[in-house]
């Protein structure tokens, strides 16, 4: 139950500092972590462009509620606002999947139920993962493959180093 894939996301003020405030909330469970790729919103389509990554983590001290509260904490730290969902925010931590877990507790959905949808999600997470498989929906690369070519064309590999 260690083993987890973060989405991170940020649209509002220092988009870059506040990924690398995230990334630096999980050290020294950081396993990898992928390129630093540029999104239009989702959801809400008047707001800023995103910058998402993606973060692999493990820890055997932690289990799935443990990485909820650590993305929480980041999210905090960050001032994140929630008053207008898929709104604008200056920093997202969604907890992908955690190994072995699922869960269909409101507070904890797992696998998280966006992701076969998001490219934002699946090309940076093929890029540290090339093999990953989403538990219950199948191999990452076929999920990717099988988004329109405009979805896929939306994910703008940047030069930001995490």
């Amino acid at each position: 139950m260690s083993r987890a894939l973060l989405s991170l996301g940020s649209n509002l003020g220092d988009r870059l500092a506040y990924l690398r405030s995230a990334v630096d909330a999980v050290r020294p469970s950081v396993v990898a972590v992928s390129s630093v790729y540029e999104t239009k919103a989702w959801g809400v389509e008047d707001q800023p462009d995103f910058l998402n990554a993606v973060v692999l983590v493990d820890d055997p001290a932690r289990d799935h509620w443990d990485w909820l509260r650590t993305g929480q904490a980041a999210e905090q730290a960050a001032e994140r606002v929630r008053e207008l969902r898929w709104g604008p925010r200056t920093l997202d931590v969604d907890i992908v999947t955690v190994a072995g877990v699922r869960s269909d507790d409101p507070q904890l959905l797992l696998p998280h139920p966006g992701t076969p949808e998001r490219a934002s999600v699946l090309i940076p997470w093929l890029e540290i993962e090339p093999g990953a498989v989403l538990p219950g929906h199948g191999p990452v690369a076929d999920l990717l493959a099988a988004r329109p070519a405009s979805d896929r064309d939306s994910v703008h590999l940047t030069h930001f180093v995490l």
